[in-house]
């Protein structure tokens, strides 16, 4: 990289050098050959290095005079003429050298050696994530308060200015490059021992294939997480071992399935991206028919989970582009859409649903929807983060955020492993027992319980791991005892347990705990800081043993 910007410098001002070297070199020897007085009268020649001196000042307009003594007139002579050709050299190369700090290209690898400094630079571990956008940026907001770091590459230089302006802490490299590019993929540090992995969530699916083929050739141990939308891309991904496939359109698939008949599963995964712990009137759907406003692949996501749930429905297969196309505009609601809607049963709808790739032609098929039948549920696509607030205030009753989806489950997947095993084995249950698991969660944790997840090893439970070792047999239960008064619980529940590829859903009080065993736990701040202590202070948790 420094070589680079070496030789961007000397070919841009190899030329103004030779001109003031040139300058210089004729300057000076006329000086020396030119002969002078001195003050005694008698003819003398300038040496080499008082000519030097002389012009020096001269050239750089500094002046301190006639040195060593007084010039002849031809040696002003000389030295007029000179002034004129030595000056305009100078400055022909002072400006060069500005217009070398302006220079693009100089910018860009110095920018390059700076974006490969900071990469190398990098402690702890990091994701690489290619392109900024929304996604990418509500995960870095959560991801930096991980303890991981994340690098970005996108080929906008708009977008790494409107990264560099949110002012992330800590800082996030970022850099302006191909993210199909080899050269960029390594200067972001995809060989580097602490890169966890490669994002690449990009709308287009050929791109993803791309870039995860690219990320496997060059770093076949590498964790790529790819988002894909199509069964053959799903597939291919499959084939090609991908750690992690997102596709937003199927987690929308399995949690409407889920909200239609088992709603405290439902209630459950969403617990983890932020629902609170209850169901509300307003997350209940509605048995009936219901009307599918778009058949893309978001609706036929939705049409697969009615088919499963065995609910009625009918399909209005609008595409916003040949809508917009049709009646140029995607404000919906003319006599012939309201008569479409009346066609399509929405009187006596139980539930409708605006599932096409426009927002604005999505909110108005809703609110006139609403205008024929006030009391009906209402679901929409909304593509974009930026336009949540607007489907907020048009009251829609369940608005699926694709952006919003994917950016959760990238961050759950990289920061909550253990929480995403706890959705896909809850998933395998049926409603009567995610109720008795959320009525389990009230009685002990609270009404709005938190949960946190914790790997037994000597950094997170000292104590623990040390009595472990040594053969001591420690039950959940046991860690479950007061530091205050052992007879008593903690109000902890123990969700899942993780044991190499064995996984425990809802683990049994006198489960055996080994080291390297991860735990998801449920509990209050204050019964988290005390089963911490106890887990990582040797005289609490002999006291929870029995031993004192």
């Amino acid at each position: 990289m420094n070589e680079q910007i070496i030789w961007i410098i000397l070919k841009r001002l190899r030329f103004p050098f030779l001109v003031l070297i040139v300058t210089f070199a004729v300057t000076i020897v006329g000086l020396v050959f030119i002969p002078g007085v001195d003050d005694h009268g008698h003819e003398y020649h300038m040496t080499f290095f008082d000519a030097f001196y002389f012009v020096s000042y001269m050239a750089s307009t500094i002046g301190f005079g006639e040195a060593p003594y007084t010039f002849t007139y031809p040696q002003r002579m000389w030295v007029s003429a000179a002034i004129y050709i030595a000056v305009i050299g100078w400055f022909y190369g002072i400006g060069s050298i500005i217009a070398l700090i302006q220079d693009e290209a100089l910018k860009r690898a110095i920018n390059r050696n700076r974006f490969r400094k900071q990469v190398l630079a990098l402690k702890e571990p990091f994701y690489i994530m290619l392109g900024y956008n929304s996604v990418i940026k509500s995960i870095i907001d959560r991801i930096n308060k991980n303890n991981h770091r994340v690098v970005v590459l996108d080929k906008k230089e708009s977008k790494i200015d409107d990264l560099m302006l949110e002012n992330f802490y800590p800082n996030v490299p970022a850099f302006v490059g191909e993210a199909t590019n080899q050269m960029m993929l390594k200067m972001a540090g995809i060989h580097q021992k602490n890169c966890l992995g490669i994002i690449s969530l990009f709308e287009d699916d050929k791109k993803n294939t791309h870039i995860a083929t690219i990320a496997k050739l060059l770093n076949k141990h590498i964790n790529v997480i790819v988002k894909a939308s199509s069964e053959q891309h799903l597939e291919h991904f499959k084939s090609m071992k991908i750690d992690h496939v997102q596709n937003p359109f199927e987690f929308i698939s399995n949690r409407f399935y889920q909200g239609l008949v088992a709603p405290h599963i439902w209630l459950l995964e969403m617990w983890f991206y932020g629902h609170s712990l209850h169901l509300r009137k307003r997350d209940l759907l509605p048995h009936g028919k219901y009307i599918i406003c778009g058949y893309g692949r978001m609706g036929q996501a939705l049409e697969n989970a009615l088919i499963k749930a065995a609910i009625e429905y009918v399909l209005y297969d609008i595409n916003s582009t040949e809508y917009e196309k049709k009646k140029k505009t995607t404000i919906f609601g003319d006599a012939e859409d309201m008569q479409e809607l009346l066609d399509l049963g929405i009187e006596t709808a139980a539930c409708i649903i605006a599932a096409t790739k426009d927002d604005l032609l999505n909110l108005t098929i809703l609110n006139h929807a609403k205008i024929l039948n006030p009391d009906i549920f209402t679901i929409a696509r909304e593509n974009s983060l930026e336009e949540l607030n607007i489907f907020k205030a048009a009251k829609v009753n369940r608005i699926y955020v694709l952006e919003q989806i994917l950016a959760d489950a990238t961050y759950s997947y990289i920061s909550r492993p253990l929480a995403e095993y706890f959705i896909q084995e809850s998933r395998k249950k049926d409603e009567a027992w995610a109720k008795v698991i959320v009525g389990m969660l009230h009685n002990i944790a609270g009404a709005n319980p938190d949960y946190f997840e914790l790997t037994i090893n000597e950094k997170n439970a000292y104590a623990l791991t040390r009595e472990l070792k040594e053969g001591t047999s420690v039950s959940l239960s046991t860690l479950r005892r007061s530091r205050a008064d052992r007879t008593k619980f903690l109000h902890v529940v123990y969700l899942l347990l993780k044991r190499e590829e064995q996984i425990y859903l809802m683990p049994e009080s006198n489960f055996k705990v080994m080291p390297g065993d991860q735990l998801l736990i449920v509990a209050g701040e204050d019964d988290r800081e005390d089963f911490e202590y106890i887990i990582n202070n040797i005289y609490e948790l002999d006291y929870v043993l029995g031993r004192e």
